[in-house]
């Protein structure tokens, strides 16, 4: 079971995220593709990346951290209203505990509705 302090606090620290894109000309309810990232053993990262698709992620890439600690970094296209936010950050908090892996935040370009 999620914790809700975590999710509160998670979700808390995304408003400063949000501040920027939008003083970038960010338009919140554009889908773009969004990173997620998660780190852990290698073999429970290993595992994520496998299950990926089943979870409704794309997998992106592998990385590692100077502590052993292996990442993968996951993506999903969606926007990135508060309420959207929450439920990414539900999922990723859910795989927290499925995979025994620690999701490690997320990230996005601002998107403006303007061509590339």
């Amino acid at each position: 079971m999620i914790d809700p302090a975590r999710l509160a606090d998670e979700i808390e620290s995304n408003e400063e995220v949000l501040m920027a894109l939008a003083a970038n000309g960010d338009i919140a309810e554009l889908p773009r593709t969004i990173d997620v990232h998660f780190k852990g053993p290698q073999d429970a990262i290993e595992q994520l990346a496998e299950d990926a698709q089943s979870l409704n992620f794309r997998f992106f890439e592998f990385g590692d951290f100077e502590d052993g600690d292996w990442a993968a970094d996951l993506q999903v296209d969606g926007p990135v209203t508060r309420q959207a936010l929450k439920a990414l950050i539900t999922r990723a908090l859910e795989i927290e505990i499925s995979h025994g892996v620690e999701f490690d935040g997320w990230g996005c370009l601002a998107e403006n509705g303007s061509p590339e």
